[in-house]
């Protein structure tokens, strides 16, 4: 899909950076995270963070990491990895490698591509994260998280999406692969 930013901003973030986000295998009751959003794996759509990853009402993703500062991982695909909960150490936020997205009010492309346990975030054409063994808070165990609805997030700020398109896939594409 393709988004840009607009202008206006509204409370409680007008002051904050413009936020959005593409929520993916979305389960569960809505209000699930602070009232609004379902359980499910988010690929950051936030000025400056666009590519990041949140797990999202119990969501859980492995991903390659180093720690940047006190309670901030980075991805790092050379890196262990490191599981993205929260409620723990490294909590369920990870700060993708590279910043790809374009100036405020130009249109970005961003890419999602998901094969069953494993999602890669891409932000105009620059892999941003490749995540692993994601899945969910269950019963006393972690279950599976590889379907789910998709939801789009806006927080406060005009944002607007074009060109939303979706395919089903057999395998990662080789040209995504060979860019890691």
């Amino acid at each position: 899909l393709q988004f840009k930013w607009g202008k206006k901003k509204w409370h409680p973030k007008k002051s904050a950076a413009r936020d959005s986000g593409l929520l993916y295998h979305a389960v569960g009751p809505h209000a699930g995270d602070g009232n609004f959003w379902m359980r499910s794996q988010e690929f950051q759509v936030q000025e400056r963070d666009c590519g990041d990853y949140w797990g999202v009402a119990g969501a859980i993703a492995d991903i390659p990491a180093r720690q940047r500062e006190q309670n901030q991982y980075i991805y790092d695909s050379k890196a262990p990895l490191l599981t993205f909960r929260d409620r723990t150490d490294v909590g369920r936020h990870c700060i993708k490698k590279t910043d790809a997205e374009k100036p405020s009010g130009e249109w970005n492309t961003i890419e999602l591509y998901c094969l069953g346990d494993t999602s890669v975030h891409v932000v105009n054409g620059v892999i941003t994260m490749i995540l692993f063994n994601l899945r969910q808070e269950g019963d006393g165990k972690d279950d599976p998280l590889k379907e789910g609805k998709i939801q789009i997030q806006s927080e406060g700020a005009e944002v607007f999406y074009r060109h939303i398109s979706l395919a089903k896939i057999s395998s990662i594409p080789q040209s995504i692969v060979n860019k890691q």
